[in-house]
């Protein structure tokens, strides 16, 4: 097996586009870890579909528009930000980087722009606040240990966390044959820090015979609508949440009193015959109207993806394998340009399209293409 290469010590100016570093991000991880992080359920279908949706979708030039005071500045939970490109939760960076998480936390730092640090971390929260002092969220699993979860909330908070992504989409994994088929495992020294203390949940095991997973007894832990409208009154911190699809959960996130939506299908990891989420952003935009921002995450590769996704209606984007390459290849370095590049992209697209600002940018900006 051939040995995974040292990061970048300097960006080759070859690299100018997200699809650039993915060869030099694959040639500096094991092949386990490459397969985890690029992975998606099954046949993977979803996962090369939450790309091309965006392909349906034609921008309109305009031309002649007033753009001296053009800007890409979002309102979004009570705090204002640069622009509308977040950091997507992911897990385990130091798969990625010796540095992972930190790396990330310090690029989101200096480029201004939040980042939705993991629950499954494998950088512990206070290391990444004390030394990375930038916008950060905390991606949250239900967990059935609640005493340990209450403490790790009272330390979120203490070291000040903006708001709590409570991840609903993946009561059970998927099933993510690339993974097994490379006999993907945590290496030794990469684990998740967060959870150090907290009870371990059941195991997925079954008898010859028995239900695989419904005879387990794993999903009696799994989180109901009533214990999530609970833990959002109780939280001291907004509470957005993750792997929305249907307008149905959409208005029922709503009614508990969800600070936000994310609409998602977990990269593609969860059940491959989900739809995108593209396809299933307006549908969610209907349903809540303008009582809660709508951010959408999934497939989003260049700042084109970003401007449709405003279009239809998300208030942000979330981007979370584009920034992992970036890390991978070079640290946080690459982090910082891969959020360059897709902020350039975007403001291009915008100035093309005769748009001065985020409110500008509407459903009928695009055209589909057929």
């Amino acid at each position: 097996m051939t040995t995974p290469l040292a990061p970048l010590s300097q960006i080759p100016a070859e690299i100018v586009t997200v699809a650039d570093y993915i060869s030099y991000a694959q040639a500096r991880m094991t092949p386990q870890a490459w397969a985890y992080l690029t992975g998606g359920a099954a046949d993977e279908r979803l996962l090369h579909r939450n790309e091309s949706a965006y392909q349906r979708y034609q921008i309109w030039p305009r031309v002649l528009r007033d753009l001296t005071v053009a800007h890409t500045r979002v309102s979004l939970l009570g705090k204002e930000y640069a622009y509308p490109i977040f950091l997507a939760p992911v897990a385990y960076q130091r798969l990625a980087h010796p540095e992972g998480e930190l790396a990330t936390a310090l690029a989101a730092a200096a480029m201004q722009t939040p980042f939705v640090v993991s629950m499954q971390s494998s950088t512990d929260l206070a290391v990444l606040a004390a030394q990375a002092p930038g916008p950060q969220w905390l991606q949250w699993y239900w967990q059935p240990d609640q005493q340990a979860s209450a403490r790790l909330l009272t330390q979120a908070v203490q070291l000040g966390v903006e708001a709590i992504v409570l991840t609903v989409d993946a009561p059970v994994n998927g099933v993510r044959n690339r993974e097994q088929r490379a006999q993907f495992c945590l290496p030794a020294g990469v684990e998740a820090v967060n959870l150090r203390g907290f009870a371990p949940q059941p195991a997925l095991v079954s008898q010859a015979g028995q239900s695989p997973l419904f005879g387990t007894g794993f999903l009696q832990t799994a989180p109901t609508w009533a214990q999530v409208a609970e833990f959002i009154q109780d939280c001291p911190l907004p509470v957005l949440l993750k792997g929305i699809l249907h307008p149905s959960d959409a208005r029922q996130a709503l009614e508990i009193g969800a600070a936000g939506i994310v609409v998602s299908n977990h990269g593609g990891r969860v059940l491959d015959a989900a739809p995108t989420p593209l396809q299933a952003l307006p549908a969610v935009v209907q349903a809540v109207g303008a009582s809660i921002p709508v951010l959408v995450d999934g497939g989003i590769r260049r700042g084109t993806d970003v401007f449709i996704a405003l279009a239809l209606g998300a208030k942000a984007v979330l981007i979370g394998r584009p920034y992992m390459y970036g890390l991978a290849a070079a640290g946080a370095a690459g982090v910082a340009h891969v959020l360059h590049i897709l902020r350039t992209e975007l403001e291009v697209t915008m100035a093309l399209a005769g748009c001065h600002n985020l409110d500008a940018i509407q459903r009928d900006c695009l055209g589909d293409v057929y």
